[in-house]
This record gives C-alpha cells, structure tokens and sequence, in this order.
C-alpha cells in the first residue's frame, strides 16, 4: 500500500535541508579559502583544524542519535530538535565566518573555538533532522521521494552559496573581503532560522517503535554493528564526503592559480549546479527503474571519472572545463538522495532482523561518516597542498604547487569518488527485497497498533 505524502510536507521538509546547507556548502566551497585568504591561518594549520575537530565532533553523532531516540515530547522524537538548535544555529554561522581583530595566536583560538561549536550546533541540529526521514513515512519510493526533495534544496543552497557567495563577499564588503564574509553569512543565518521553523511546523513522525521494545545503548550498538547493510553504508558514505570536500575546497584555488580567472568560478559553479539540480530531480524515476545499489555505483563511478578528466583538459580550456563539471554533477546528482534515504532503509533492516528500531542510532552513525569524511577530506587537501608547496599569501604559485591543485582537484578527488562505488557492491538490499522489507514491518506495526 502506498503511503503518499503531501507536496507541503515534503517542501517544508526540503527547506530543513536548504538551512543547514548555507552553513554545510560554505563549509566544502568556501572555508579552506576564507582561513587560508582572508582569516589568515596557514594551509596546514586548516588542515589540520579540519581534521581535530572533524574527526573529534563526529563522535558526538552518535550520542546525539541515542539522544534523538530517547526523546519524549508532544511534537515526537526529531522534530523539536529543529526548533530548539534553530537561533544557536545562525548566531554561531556568523561568528565562525568572522574575522576578529586579534593577534595572530588569538586568532588561532578563535577559529578553532567557532568551528568546534559550529560543528556541535550542526550535530546537534542535523541528526534529529536526518533521521525524520526514517519515520515520516514506511514506502521506500516516498521515503526516497521526500530525500529528492531534500536534496533539491540542498543543491539550491549549493548553488547559491557556490556561485553568488563570492560576488556577495565583494559586493557586501567593498574591498574588505573579512566584512564581506561576516555580512553574507550573516543573510544566510537568517534565512536558515527561518527554514528550520517551517521544516518543524510541516512535518509529522508517524512511525514509532514498538510500545514493548526493550533495548539499552548496548544493544543498540550491537544491532548496529550486526547489521552489514549498515557497514557497507558506513564505507560509501565516508568516501562520499571525503571526495567531496577534496573537490570543493580545491576548485577555488585551481581557478585563482592554475587557470588565473578566479571570476570563473561562479560560472563553473553555477552550471555544475544547475546540473546537479537536474540530475537530483531524475532521480527517484531512475532509481525505480535500476535500484538504489545499481544506480549509486554508476552514479559514483561516472563522478570519479569526470574528476579525473579535468587532469588532460587545459587550464584555458573554458567550455572543456565547464562541460566536463555539468556531466559530472548530473551524475553526481542522481545519487544525491540515495544515501539520506538508505538510511531508512537499514534502519527498517535492523528492525526486520532484531524486532527493535533505532533510526536515530542509525542515522547518527552514517552521519558520523559524513563528519568522518568532511574531516579526511579537508585534511587531506590542505596536507596535499601544504605538500606540494603552496604558499596562500602568494599571488603566483610555484608549478609544484600548481601541478598539485590540477592533481588534487581531478585524480585524487575521483579516485575518492570511485572507491565510494566499490564500497557499494557490498550492500545487499535489492529493490525487490526493500519492498518485503516494509511490508513486512508494516504488517507487523499494524498488530502492536491495534
């Protein structure tokens, strides 16, 4: 039986995303560049930033997932978390992305103690948002359906803060890029407060564990790490994001210093994301024709090579560059959802196997490989580029440092994406059995319902 949802709950939903994602796409497009060209830290010095606190905050995914799944209130488990982290959310936004007038060791503290709680306010905020997926709805097409309409907006506020961030900064700062900053974070902030309240006020948990479930955190994490469908989520989703962030933070330099028109990239950026859009909004009638598991391998793969492909396209080459970005990004595009609803997916696979839900412990857990990623993949491109020898207080890098953004933006980056892929090849939920899956758990809700 299929189980609709309204377009206004699934918009509404959406809008959750676009929130979170000004402050998320800021992070992979444009952070590297505002530490290292306007804040003033070394590239190491970010790199290694990214990393700590990357890697040290994504361990608070999964306290908060236990948390999100032990919440009692009248508006659910997931909801009021929205509400709730929604102020803290676009105040913290503005101070990370400003620049204070501070010793160079004052500074330092600052940055790492504003992204430390950038990244605690993002946890706290996004895992109860994450798993809402899991429980607005038992129809695998929906629950995909409704991550469609998520990542369309995700991918809006990517292609905003992608392709108008910069022209913002300079239009807002007049010279001064540090207020420019400051100020275009700031519109966003508001824009995201906004967002979170709608996403709370339109959405609705309509699927609760069973009244008699007994579980402690011990078992929970052992259902958890019993469950191979999750493992294998766990592996492409930590290569996901590190590719990601590898690819974001790079391109503004290979625009700056190895292709010398930094003005291209907003149209490199708008284009690929327009594509994206495009290839986001095809994804939920592609995946009823191939499956989830057929279509992110192939989704991943034609990624890797699409990035490796910008390695022979000359610098000059404006339309190669850009055309070789719009392939990319459909493909790219059509895995978008996959990941946030699979989430759902293996959460209903723990509770077909074991008779216990845990989509908050679920969901957190794959969300800390996202965090996981973002951190392995920040640090890994400020250690390239630190190793390649770029200097960013220099307006011409050396061709070592050049030959190492080309690198780091097309063969490193695809090689993450494909690993993603091959991680893939291990999960065992076909569509068919995705199906048996939740109808099978829907006929069991309806017994302890009743």
């Amino acid at each position: 039986m299929k189980e609709t949802l309204t377009f206004g709950e699934k918009f509404g939903y959406s809008l959750g995303d676009m929130a979170a994602n000004f402050v998320f796409q800021a992070m992979l497009a444009l952070q590297l560049d505002f530490y290292t060209h306007t804040f003033g830290l070394s590239p190491a010095q970010a790199g290694t930033l990214f990393l700590v606190v990357g890697l040290g905050v994504a361990f608070l995914n999964p306290v908060m997932g236990v948390i999100a799944d032990r919440t009692s209130s009248r508006w659910g488990k997931f909801r009021p978390w929205l509400i709730w982290t929604a102020l803290p959310f676009g105040v913290i936004c503005v101070l990370t992305f400003t620049t204070p007038d501070l010793s160079p060791t004052a500074k330092l503290v600052y940055a790492w103690t504003t992204y430390i709680l950038l990244r605690i306010v993002y946890t706290v905020n996004n895992v109860p948002y994450a798993s809402l997926n899991a429980v607005m709805t038992s129809d695998p097409d929906e629950r995909n359906s409704i991550s469609t309409y998520r990542q369309i907006a995700a991918n809006t506020a990517g292609f905003i803060v992608a392709s108008l961030a910069i022209p913002m900064v300079r239009y807002f700062g007049h010279g001064n890029d540090a207020r420019g900053y400051q100020l275009t974070m700031g519109l966003l902030s508001v824009l995201s407060i906004v967002f979170f309240i709608v996403a709370f006020a339109t959405t609705r948990e309509r699927i609760q564990p069973n009244p008699q479930q007994q579980s402690s955190l011990s078992q929970d994490l052992a259902d958890l790490f019993a469950n191979g469908p999750f493992i294998v989520l766990f592996m492409a989703t930590l290569f996901y994001f590190a590719a990601i962030v590898v690819r974001g933070n790079v391109m503004l330099p290979y625009f700056r210093f190895v292709s010398g028109n930094v003005d291209l990239f907003s149209w490199f950026n708008g284009f690929g994301l327009a594509s994206l859009i495009l290839g986001v909004a095809c994804s939920t009638w592609v995946t009823k024709r191939m499956g989830k598991r057929v279509l992110y391998i192939v989704s991943m793969t034609l990624a890797g090579l699409f990035s490796a492909a910008l390695y022979v396209i000359p610098p000059a080459a404006t339309a190669a560059i850009i055309g070789a970005e719009v392939l990319r990004q459909f493909a790219f595009g059509l895995s978008g959802p996959l990941i946030w609803s699979m989430m759902g997916d293996v959460a209903d696979y723990g509770e077909f196997k074991t008779g216990r839900r845990a989509s908050g412990t679920v969901t957190s857990a794959v969300v800390f490989a996202l965090w996981a990623g973002l951190a392995l993949g920040g640090a890994v491109a400020g250690w390239l580029f630190s190793g390649y020898g770029f200097v960013s207080e220099a307006a011409v890098q050396t061709p070592q440092a050049q030959s190492g953004i080309l690198l780091t933006a097309s063969v490193w980056a695809g090689l993450a994406f494909i690993a993603s892929a091959a991680s893939m090849f291990f999960y065992p939920i076909s569509r068919e059995k995705n199906q048996q899956i939740a109808d099978e758990l829907r006929s069991r809700r309806a017994k302890f319902a009743s």
